[in-house]
């Protein structure tokens, strides 16, 4: 079965609108999917907050680290 992954770039995005976004996709997503985040900086208080509030219900994946661009997959693995 292939990996179902949804795409979101951050990067032309307002920086108050970015985490409000990821929350309405994450939600959106069924157990196995993935969203992939494209943004211009380092995302680690999103990893933070995703560590308080989703603890083991996701997998986070740096695809890339800089310097420009950072990727990275949020995989749902749990509801």
């Amino acid at each position: 079965m292939d990996e179902i992954i949804k795409n979101l770039d951050l990067r032309q995005m307002p920086p108050f609108e970015r985490h409000s976004k990821i929350f309405e996709m994450w939600d959106e997503l069924k157990k196995g999917e993935t969203l992939r985040i494209i943004n211009d900086h380092d995302p680690k208080p999103l990893h933070y907050q995703f560590e308080a509030e989703y603890k083991e219900l996701y997998e986070w994946i740096y695809e890339q680290e800089g310097p420009k661009d950072w990727r990275v997959k949020i995989k749902k693995i749990s509801n």
